[in-house]
């Protein structure tokens, strides 16, 4: 007798196609900004159901060069959905407090000035020096 068990559930990476991309944060003029780490949160303006939104993404940024690989939207480096993102951005120092080498609205979820493309890779996010 052979007994066939079919599973369903969680599998796969949600409703949305992902890119995986790559790129730097530097301030405007190039130069590295002073960070001991970093926490980076990409959220999607280009979605078309009002019903159904992409999780927002994070990235490991190296602290030395600004680069940051493996942005991670549902699974680990799995990317980012297609289109526009909103960039928000913290600077921390080697305790974990908050750094302040940006302006303030840099770090704002809803309200940061810093938009990348997927269509742009790898992605460069410049940031004006307070």
């Amino acid at each position: 007798m052979v007994i066939l068990v079919f599973l369903t559930g969680c599998g796969g990476g949600g409703p949305f196609d992902y890119i995986p991309v790559t790129g730097q944060i530097t301030y405007e003029d190039g130069s590295v900004i002073p960070a001991k780490s970093w926490r980076v949160i990409f959220t999607a303006l280009d979605h078309n159901d009002p019903n159904v939104r992409p999780r927002p993404a994070t990235a490991c940024v190296d602290p030395a060069t600004g680069k940051f690989e493996n942005a991670t939207s549902y699974k680990y480096g799995d990317g980012l959905v297609p289109g526009k993102h909103r960039v928000a951005l913290a600077a921390l120092d080697a305790t974990g407090k908050e750094m302040k080498l940006f302006p303030k609205e840099c770090g704002d979820v809803k309200n940061s000035p810093l938009i990348v493309d997927t269509a742009n890779l790898p992605l460069e996010i410049k940031v004006p020096k307070p």
